[in-house]
């Protein structure tokens, strides 16, 4: 039987694009989910939601942003952990290398449960988007300096920052990459959505009782969708719903690295 190092070392010489291996929420780590985990006895818990059908580590193709899938990636089932994070705090996205051919805007949304996250139906989750970063520069290096130039830059990873209004609860976040190195042609763009849980302790009182289907985000012919990378542009419109009102724009530098890594069931009620 392979060893748990060994099927991921099998899993990230097959795969050409990435997903998040984990997540820093106010300093401490919490592991993905990697889809070579559904090979382990017992199966790690992870905040990650479950995406053991992303062996390929694909993407969701525009004409499937109407389907389930585009909600936290490929057949993707609850998590069965949260990480615990305040309201104002910062949550870093850990990716795997991310190809640079791969440009295009980096999103977040912000969606309440309701009730425990590990159970939720995820077709019915409401969410906001609380952040949302495109086009930075359109000529300070070719095709354009994107979100993703600034992931790369940033050891393949990203920081975002939870709502300080936030009510307390248990939230799903969807962190999604779009890459546009094909969307210049008809169903060119690929989507990676990743999800996790989170449990947020919070003095706020938004609830995020109002929001989007995660299957209304985008369409195929959204302008942020089918969109020539190669062409000569001076803009771009990020798909999907209007950003919120609350939402916090940050520099993307690193934070320090993580004081503890955690394990185990954590909600907040």
């Amino acid at each position: 039987m392979l060893s748990k190092l060994s099927l991921l070392g099998l899993v990230s010489t097959v795969v050409a694009h990435g997903t998040v291996s984990g997540i820093v929420a106010d300093g401490i780590y919490y592991d993905g989910y990697n889809p070579a985990y559904q090979y382990i006895t017992p199966a790690p818990v992870t905040a990650g939601w479950k995406i053991p059908q992303d062996l390929g580590n694909g993407f969701i193709a525009p004409d499937t942003f109407a389907k389930p899938d585009v909600i936290c990636h490929l057949g993707a089932t609850n998590a069965m952990a949260a990480a615990p994070i305040k309201a104002g705090g910062k949550i870093e996205f850990q990716w795997t290398p991310w190809p640079t051919s791969h440009k295009g805007p980096i999103i977040e949304y912000l969606a309440n449960c309701n009730g425990p996250c590990e159970t939720v139906d995820k077709t019915k989750l409401l969410w906001t988007k609380i952040s949302a970063v495109g086009l930075l520069s359109a000529t300070s290096m070719t095709n354009g300096f994107w979100a993703t130039d600034q992931l790369i830059a940033n050891n393949n990873s990203w920081v975002s920052t939870i709502p300080a209004d936030i009510a307390t609860g248990n939230y799903v976040i969807r962190h999604e990459i779009l890459g546009l190195h094909a969307a210049g042609q008809a169903n060119g763009a690929q989507d990676y959505p990743q999800c996790f849980n989170l449990a947020i302790k919070g003095t706020g009182s938004n609830k995020l009782t109002t929001g989007t289907l995660a299957t209304a985000f985008m369409t195929p012919t959204d302008p942020g969708v089918k969109f020539d990378l190669y062409s000569k542009f001076t803009s771009y419109t990020i798909p999907g719903p209007a950003l919120y009102s609350g939402a916090i724009t940050i520099s993307q530098t690193l934070p320090p690295k993580p004081t503890a890594t955690a394990t185990g069931v954590y909600t907040v009620f």
